[in-house]
């Protein structure tokens, strides 16, 4: 029996799609170079947070999560890092941002739908709330529309 999700919001569907995933939360900018740089050196099914000024994701594996940050920050390498998680089958599943997708994110996710063959579902302007919502852990299911549910962790 599934359980009423703890709290919903809703965002921007940019790269839409479902999704659902363990959510890892980052309440600072996310390095995306800096974060995944060991992970697509080395292609491994893990991608393990190499940012060691990330406190909140730094070591931690991101495959296959709902990725949830504020912002990105780092250089334009970043736009090729999402192509290459993707093309290595080590992306997170979603990446949802309280404000608005910068440029660079938004070009580099793009880019890895249309060249690597598979979408990074992206939603945007959830809001400063979502991230004080969300838990490492929990439980994310992202809609088409950009309707987002946290629920507890394994729900």
């Amino acid at each position: 029996m599934k359980t009423a999700p703890r709290r919903t919001f809703k965002g921007r569907p940019v790269l839409p799609g479902g999704a659902s995933g363990p959510a890892a939360v980052s309440c600072g900018g996310f390095d995306t170079y800096a974060s995944f740089f060991a992970s697509i050196h080395k292609p491994s099914p893990h991608a393990v947070c190499a940012d060691s000024g990330n406190e909140d994701l730094y070591g931690v594996d991101l495959a296959g999560t709902v990725l949830c940050v504020p912002a990105t920050t780092g250089s334009t390498s970043g736009g090729g890092v999402w192509q290459r998680l993707v093309t290595i089958g080590n992306a997170p599943r979603a990446v949802l941002f309280a404000g608005s997708i910068d440029s660079l994110a938004a070009g580099g996710l793009i880019v890895a739908a249309m060249w690597a063959g598979g979408t990074i579902v992206v939603v945007d302007r959830l809001g400063d709330d979502f991230l004080s919502a969300v838990r490492q852990g929990d439980e994310v299911r992202v809609g088409r529309d950009g309707d987002v549910a946290i629920g507890a962790p394994g729900g």
